[in-house]
């Protein structure tokens, strides 16, 4: 198997559970281990990693459907009386919004380990988590099965650090994590944002980054310059009273960049970096909106 820039290939790895079988062979007739199922017996999977589901993007697998049929079949668990989707809750969602009465499915027989590793699997095999269900999703699984971040690699066929990098998503406040979601940040600029530890500025750095479009790499230049604000002081400096410190610190935060003060509290310089002509501008609005 080849590797992938995130470890081994998930579908060679896991090929027997998410095979692409069709519903029906080229004589119109269903494929063998697949069945029409009244869709009233199917629930969805309540540990299904996914919890955004783009409603245009529903509609139009439904007027797909309608047109078309269910071209791959959903794969389904027998739980009582019911069967729990374990791939293919999209394709489910848009037969209810079609009005389908009956639906072809797969019934296979896995514990509820691999359940969950499949629902998993298969979301991000299409890349339809994001940054923050996936990182959740693997939370999930640590924790419930004393998996190591090693052992959890090697069964989804990702790389250690793939996996360390996405649960550090977790230790950010939860209305950074809601950006991360809502897609106004991407995971480069919330892994930017996790070495700032304090919540305050955690937020207003990453509100900017959103509001203003801040690239990653502009992002990491401001996130730098907070956590090091004297790396570039002269050699012959005054060393600030402490209101002065705590004066600097506050600018910071209010202005998301690097602020430097040379001098004393009698006389001296404040000096405040931006690093392109959009971050220049973010300043200058927020002075404005501080004016008014």
């Amino acid at each position: 198997m080849k590797k992938t820039g995130q470890g081994l290939g998930l579908g060679a790895l896991f090929s027997d559970y998410t095979a692409d079988i069709t519903t029906y062979d080229v004589n119109g007739d269903l494929n063998k281990g697949v069945e029409e199922m009244d869709i009233e017996l199917i629930i969805p999977n309540p540990e299904q990693p996914r919890k955004n589901f783009d409603e245009d993007l529903l509609n139009e697998l439904a007027i797909s459907i309608k047109r078309y049929g269910v071209i791959q079949p959903i794969t389904v668990v027998k739980n009582g009386l019911k069967y729990i989707i374990i791939a293919g809750e999209r394709r489910y969602r848009a037969c209810k919004i079609a009005g389908l009465k009956k639906i072809p499915v797969i019934v296979k027989d896995y514990t509820e380990k691999e359940c969950k590793e499949i629902a998993l699997i298969e979301n991000l095999q299409r890349e339809d988590l994001n940054p923050i269900e996936e990182a959740v999703a693997f939370r999930k699984l640590i924790d419930e099965y004393n998996l190591s971040q090693e052992e959890l690699a090697n069964n989804l066929g990702k790389s250690r650090p793939a996996i360390a990098n996405s649960l550090r998503l977790l230790t950010l406040h939860p209305q950074v994590q809601k950006l991360v979601v809502d897609g106004r940040l991407s995971a480069g600029h919330a892994r930017c944002l996790v070495s700032i530890k304090d919540y305050d500025a955690q937020i207003k750095y990453a509100n900017a980054a959103a509001d203003k479009k801040i690239s990653v790499r502009e992002l990491e230049m401001m996130v730098n310059a907070y956590l090091n604000p004297n790396k570039e002081t002269p050699k012959k400096t005054i060393k600030l009273t402490q209101e002065l410190k705590e004066f600097v610190n506050d600018m910071q935060r209010i202005f998301a960049t690097k602020v430097k003060i040379v001098g004393n509290e009698e006389k001296g310089r404040i000096y405040m970096d931006y690093y392109t002509k959009d971050d220049l501008q973010r300043i200058y609005e927020l002075i404005d909106s501080l004016k008014k």
